[in-house]
């Protein structure tokens, strides 16, 4: 399941793909739909305004792992072995925090996609030791229309034009558009998420009523899409540490008046919360219903927001708990 952040409309498409699992961005005002109050013992627990959010830590693994992936046109990995692994290289160097860093300094700070991969390319020590591997071979980097991968891609294009490369990066639309370009070899590679990948190809290869491969198991989840890419001409790298994928979030107030860091702490200590979310969240599994039957968490109420005014609902004191993105740029430190 992903949806817009806060700050960027630009990450819709986003959206579309994290958000598989909740459905598509609600359509709320912050109405309230009461649900089930507690019946345990522990007091509930009042929303908090805070200025910025803190994500709780999923200990049971309700969500399906996102992580930033490497997605390869197996062909051209074939034809040069020097390809995945300077890719690998930039897996190796991104972690969550290092992403929402990323999206920050585009969605939040405005800056181009491209001098942002430049600027962390060169940070990060990425630049490629040897200019001469990959001795003016032109490859193709596909982004999606959203800012996230529009940045990832350059990141990739920057790492592979210091090793030698002649690196392009086209947008192309979502996945049902630019999937089919990479199988192809139109273009050569692209960032993915691993989740949302393996049960877009599972639908594609085994049908909409396939069971699903994808789960919290990262590498679990990795096994399953690699065997799925064979079937139709994909590879992948390693995948790295950074996570796109359903998040929530309380301010860091509310976290440490309760001093908790998971979600499972937070079933522990509050009897019931209100939580926000898309409209959708009360019948998705991966949203409220998850939350209660994997955390045993209750909720006093639940308001309905369209995505992109969840956070500030969270901070302005309207919920405890708000439905987020893991990389959201406004999540910066």
């Amino acid at each position: 399941m992903r949806t817009p952040p806060i700050a960027a409309a630009a990450l819709a498409t986003t959206a579309a793909l994290l958000l598989a699992a909740c459905g598509a961005p609600g359509s709320g005002g912050g109405v309230a739909v009461t649900t089930a109050a507690s019946a345990s013992g522990a007091a509930a627990c009042a929303p908090v305004k805070g200025d910025k959010l803190v994500v709780l830590t999923d200990d049971k693994g309700l969500q399906n792992a996102d992580n930033v992936i490497p997605a390869v046109n197996a062909a051209a990995a074939a034809a040069d072995p020097a390809l995945v692994p300077l890719l690998d290289k930039v897996s190796a160097s991104l972690d969550t925090t290092k992403l929402i860093g990323l999206n920050k300094s585009v969605d939040i700070d405005r800056k181009t996609s491209s001098e942002v991969a430049a600027a962390y390319v060169t940070g990060a020590g990425l630049t490629a030791t040897d200019a001469s591997v990959g001795g003016g071979r032109h490859v193709v980097i596909g982004a999606a229309n959203f800012s996230e991968s529009a940045t990832l891609s350059e990141v990739y294009a920057a790492v592979l034009r210091s090793a030698g490369y002649a690196a392009d990066v086209q947008t192309i639309g979502n996945r049902e558009t630019y999937l089919p370009a990479l199988e192809s070899g139109q273009i050569t590679a692209t960032p993915e998420y691993e989740a949302t990948l393996a049960e877009f190809l599972n639908t594609k290869v085994n049908g909409a009523s396939a069971s699903p491969v994808a789960s919290g198991d990262a590498k679990a989840t990795v096994t399953a899409l690699t065997t799925l890419g064979k079937g139709v001409g994909l590879m992948f790298g390693t995948a790295s540490a950074a996570q796109d994928q359903n998040a929530f979030a309380v301010t860091s107030e509310f976290a440490k008046e309760h001093n908790v860091k998971t979600l499972s702490e937070l079933a522990t200590v509050c009897g019931s919360l209100v939580l926000a979310g898309p409209a959708e969240c009360p019948q998705r599994p991966f949203c409220q219903p998850g939350l209660e039957s994997k955390y045993g968490l209750k909720f006093s109420d639940f308001k309905s927001y369209d995505f992109g005014l969840i956070g500030d609902a969270v901070r302005h004191g309207e919920a405890a708990i708000g439905l987020v993105l893991s990389s959201d740029g406004s999540l910066a430190s």
